[in-house]
């Protein structure tokens, strides 16, 4: 089962495959082809795209949100937050 990473703070959704995978490298300081699932929002938190590297390729999945949702207390418990230079991550385990 892959880890789980989601950046909280936002990204510039005009980014792609090539943009999201350098903000893992340089910004976070994790190595976007680990087997892990990265997960970003966009400034109005109503869209997430996931980036997770494949045998041979990255996988970039995009989900347009209909309505806004917050996290329940129970998600909220199990997050374990962790900084990397100025960029925020949590970590969720499976």
């Amino acid at each position: 089962m892959p880890r789980v990473f989601l950046c909280v703070e936002a990204v510039d959704f005009r980014k792609s495959i090539t943009g999201l995978s350098l903000i893992v490298e340089q910004t976070l300081g994790l190595n976007p082809f680990d087997v892990a699932l990265y997960v970003f929002i966009n400034r109005r938190r109503d869209k997430i795209k996931i980036l997770l590297w494949e045998k041979n390729g990255f996988v970039l999945w995009y989900k347009r949100l209909e309505k806004q949702t917050k996290n329940s207390d129970a998600t909220e418990r199990h997050r374990i937050r962790q900084t990397k230079s100025k960029a925020t991550l949590k970590k969720f385990h499976q």
